[in-house]
């Protein structure tokens, strides 16, 4: 039973370090062009 006490805590700081590197990514543009890296790599770099 004493190891929720520690378990709990840390997988809700790990969660919210997960969120908050989401919204990082989301904010600084990372999700905002989703079609051109896919297809990207059927082009030469010619």
């Amino acid at each position: 039973m004493s190891v929720l006490y520690v378990l709990v805590p840390l997988a809700l700081v790990l969660a919210g370090a997960f969120v908050a590197a989401f919204v990082w990514a989301t904010r600084r543009g990372q999700f905002d062009d989703l079609e051109t890296p896919p297809v990207r790599i059927l082009f030469g770099d010619d």
